[in-house]
């Protein structure tokens, strides 16, 4: 029995993996006959693990390929009857048995591996080069997201980064997705944020505002800016953070380093405004001594919502 649940996935996304997974095998000919030989996939996948494995046992193989123990022994005893594979008594467990890819196996295998090279060669030839990248990009971040988590993960590496061309674009379209998806605000939102961004872009001071765009393992995930509102006072603007990047305190670090930045230039204060529905921010914004000055509702993004005007003074 299968367990449901407690957040039901949305109807959409799982019909968008059904889709993406008839696309993908209709792609690579994982319906033909696997690689124009008379084995199937799981032959082939077994005879590449031999092949690249070492020391190999049944058991191991069975585990890592999420196969039945009893169809794996159906496999190996083909292929041993086959002539392609010997056995051996394992150094470590007398029990067990490590599986050799024996001349005659390789034979049969090695033509096999070769024509999945040219295959994969032939989905990339007809890209240019940049989308071959996107491609073996989005490839690797399926895999990542898919994988589970290692039960000792490498640390994440975060960096802040100025800003450069593409970014505020990405800036952009993270606030109109965010706020949609978790709070319901319409695309009227995401046209304010276009505009103070264009702003932004148009009439930048260097010597006075900055923008930073926080990288989690090479990918965009958070951003923030300080602008100019007068010479005494800086004001923070577009703070912004993708949620697989929660939780890791980049958030707090964005606004440190706006802060650090306005005390640096000799700003007196600095101001932002914010809703009261957004609790994670107002969080970060408190600790830091900022403080609420004003607020009032009104009804913007098709939302009920309240304004809040908040100080810090540096």
């Amino acid at each position: 029995m299968t367990d449901t649940p407690s957040n039901p996935l949305p109807t959409a996304a799982v019909k968008a993996v059904r889709r993406f997974n008839r696309f993908f095998t209709r792609r690579i000919g994982v319906l033909d006959p696997y690689l124009g030989s008379d084995l199937s996939l799981t032959d082939v996948r077994v005879l590449y693990e031999l092949a690249h494995r070492e020391a190999p046992v049944a058991s191991e193989l069975a585990r890592d390929l999420g196969l039945d123990g009893g169809y794996m022994s159906r496999i190996l005893r083909r292929f041993e009857q086959a002539g392609w594979i010997s056995r051996s008594t394992s150094a470590r467990d007398a029990r067990q048995s490590v599986l050799t890819l024996t001349d005659a196996g390789r034979v049969v295998f090695e033509p096999l591996e070769q024509r999945s090279r040219d295959e994969a060669a032939a989905l990339l030839a007809p890209l240019p080069p940049a989308r071959q990248q996107q491609l073996v990009d989005a490839m690797g971040r399926i895999e990542s997201l898919l994988s589970p988590p290692a039960d000792h993960p490498l640390p994440r590496v975060a960096v802040l980064r100025d800003p450069v061309p593409g970014d505020i674009g990405w800036v952009v379209q993270q606030h109109g997705e965010i706020y949609w998806r978790e709070y319901g605000w319409d695309s009227r939102f995401e046209a304010l944020v276009a505009d103070i961004a264009a702003q932004f872009v148009r009439k930048f001071q260097p010597a006075w505002e900055r923008g930073w765009v926080a990288e989690l393992d090479g990918e965009r995930v958070g951003a923030i800016f300080v602008v100019r509102k007068s010479p005494t006072t800086a004001q923070l603007r577009m703070l912004i953070l993708a949620p697989q990047a929660r939780g890791l305190g980049l958030g707090a670090r964005l606004t440190d380093e706006c802060i650090a930045f306005a005390r640096a230039k000799g700003y007196k204060k600095m101001v932002l405004w914010t809703n009261s529905c957004l609790v994670a921010a107002r969080a970060i914004y408190a600790k830091r001594g900022f403080v609420l000055k004003a607020s009032e509702p009104y009804e913007g993004f098709g939302q009920q919502l309240v304004g809040e005007t908040w100080e810090l003074k540096l």
